[in-house]
């Protein structure tokens, strides 16, 4: 007699095969939520923007399911509230100006000198008209006055811009330095420590509260350093060539753009040089910069750098980068934070 196809056997083979269904099923659902519309591929993430803690530069391409390239964009950084200093000088002497700059003089003459109300005295005269002279008088107390307060190991009372810091144990001079947005560099340089690993545990040093940022000056070719927006001191830079010129506009820092010692490639005859060369053209320094609004925007390849030819610092003789005297340069390389200080450029 014939078997029932849902018999004891016929009815496990039966079920057997229901259950491979069902698990095919189960799997093609899966794999649809994952990649389909309800899932985070590639392109999603691509579009909306890694993690805040991933390991990803800026500006990456990625690619989406159209094959098209989509980029990362970096968020927007306002501009640093660096003063506007005029364009030109007064035929004769702004009396107001005279006015701030008498009274700061007197309060550096105080005994003991009240060097944190003068300097933001001064510092306020920058954003006024005043006469070639006062403004080189101006410029040269502040780079004077930036030797007490800023690059000495003293704390002066009452300077918002500087404190004291007791060592913990486990701290490192470059996490204090990302803690208060400035290159551990500077904090070894005023702190009078020889080397990173020479940081001890229970002393106070000084710190400083930044970032720096920098404004350079093509038609005068000089660069103004402040901490946050207060007027440090004044370099003489070298810029572009005429067809060259240096970009105006703001530029930022990169996150990885500081080195020393580093072999360069030149763009236009790709002949790489190295540090030994006696020809090598970056000097002691190079900083790279990112270009974020202006002329500056979206370009790259730019930096501020040293070099061994010091006769062109003052003149448009290089390529676009800004140079330097290769002392200077290490000063302002121990200042810009890699990104968070902004270098403005402006004729």
């Amino acid at each position: 007699m014939a078997r029932h196809p849902f018999g004891p056997r016929g009815g496990q083979r039966a079920r057997n095969r229901i259950y491979t269904v069902l698990a095919l099923l189960f799997i093609v659902v899966v794999i649809a939520f994952i990649y389909g519309p309800f899932g985070n591929n590639e392109a999603e993430i691509l579009e909306k923007g890694l993690p805040a803690d991933a390991n990803s530069d800026a500006n990456v391409p990625g690619e989406n399911e159209t094959g098209k390239d989509v980029v990362i964009k970096p968020e927007p950084v306002p501009a640093p509230n660096l003063p506007k200093i005029a364009p030109g000088p007064t035929v004769e002497p702004n009396p107001e100006a005279a006015e701030l700059i008498n009274k700061a003089t007197a309060l550096i003459s105080e005994k003991p000198s009240k060097i944190i109300e003068a300097r933001e005295r001064l510092n306020e005269t920058l954003r006024m008209p005043m006469s070639t002279q006062q403004r080189v008088f101006v410029r040269d107390q502040l780079s004077e006055l930036s030797n007490k307060w800023l690059l000495s190991r003293t704390v002066l009372p009452d300077d918002p811009l500087c404190e004291s810091y007791e060592v913990k144990s486990g701290d490192r001079l470059e996490t204090i330095g990302k803690r208060y947005k400035v290159p551990y560099e500077i904090l070894m340089e005023i702190n009078k420590i020889s080397r990173p690993e020479a940081l001890q545990a229970g002393l106070p040093i000084k710190v400083i509260k930044g970032p720096f940022h920098a404004k350079v000056y093509r038609s005068t070719f000089t660069m103004d350093v402040y901490l946050q927006n207060t007027f440090v001191r004044s370099f003489s830079v070298g810029l572009g060539l005429p067809g060259r010129e240096t970009p105006t506009g703001l530029w930022r820092v990169k996150s990885d753009g500081k080195a020393h010692s580093t072999s360069w490639r030149d763009p236009d005859t790709g002949r790489v040089y190295q540090p030994e060369d006696p020809d090598y053209p970056l000097g002691s320094r190079w900083i790279g910069l990112e270009g974020l609004t202006g002329e500056a925007k979206g370009r790259e390849g730019f930096g501020i750098h040293g070099t061994k030819d010091p006769e062109q610092i003052g003149t448009a003789g290089s390529r676009g980068c800004i140079r330097m005297h290769n002392g200077e340069v290490i000063q302002v390389y121990n200042m810009l934070f890699p990104g968070l200080s902004q270098v403005e450029v402006v004729d």
